[in-house]
């Protein structure tokens, strides 16, 4: 099944609204794709706007004004924001928001940033790298357990803070995350308190839609077993 294809199917199948987005990095732009119109206040600001239909694609001084994001997105910061992410990193030291070891072990893109393409799965012009599910809890686990019946590794513990750093996760695999988001993150694309989000590999996502049927009627018929089960006892 193709990218485009497993968007539709994954949002029609789960009703999810946003649908999945897909991020693609390359070393250029695509042909025909225009960049953001705007710089966004983080990164994560570009998987809303693509989640409402928006197709595009960042340089990485569209990602400057986030230097955490910049950071786990592998984005080079010119001097005087690279003084900015000191002064963040260090205030969330200071409240007890994240150990300073901590900052070293995020997970973070290794290869040099040329350009991020951002679209809704079912839209994207380029095969994606990441794909980005945002749902409310029974969603998120009927993702997680197709994607595990897809053969994704499922054990690892929910990611934290920061939500960005599930992309760089998943790109150095083998699984997906489920991520629970952070503050930032739920500020800027407006992420519900009942939401949380599954990242797939993009190169798997359409083995991870073909198991999601199976997966659904099985939920279904245990739904109806389990109902039925409490009444009895």
């Amino acid at each position: 099944m193709d990218a485009r294809t497993a968007g539709r199917r994954m949002t029609e199948l789960l009703g999810l609204d946003p649908p999945p987005v897909a991020v693609t990095f390359a070393a250029a732009a695509p042909a025909g794709i225009p960049r953001v119109s705007r710089s966004g206040p983080a990164g994560c600001a570009y998987w809303k706007q693509a989640g409402e239909g928006a197709v595009f694609y960042t340089e990485a001084a569209d990602h400057f004004n986030c230097p955490v994001g910049s950071y786990t997105h592998g984005v080079a910061l010119p001097p005087e924001r690279a003084k900015e992410l000191e002064d963040v990193v260090g205030t969330m030291v200071a409240l007890q928001y994240i150990r300073m070891e901590e900052v070293g072990a995020l997970p973070r893109r290794k290869a040099a940033f040329g350009v991020a393409v951002y679209a809704p799965l079912a839209l994207t012009p380029t095969p994606p790298d990441v794909v980005l599910v945002r749902g409310r809890a029974r969603q998120i686990m009927l993702v997680a357990e197709a994607a595990r019946a897809a053969g994704l590794a499922g054990d690892a513990a929910a990611m934290g803070r920061p939500a960005c750093a599930m992309i760089p996760a998943v790109l150095e695999g083998p699984g997906g995350v489920t991520s629970l988001g952070c503050i930032g993150n739920r500020v800027y694309t407006g992420l519900g308190d009942d939401e949380l989000y599954f990242t797939i590999p993009g190169a798997k996502v359409g083995e991870v839609v073909e198991r999601l049927e199976t997966v659904l009627n099985a939920n279904r018929e245990l739904e109806k077993y389990h109902q039925a089960r409490r009444a009895s006892l």
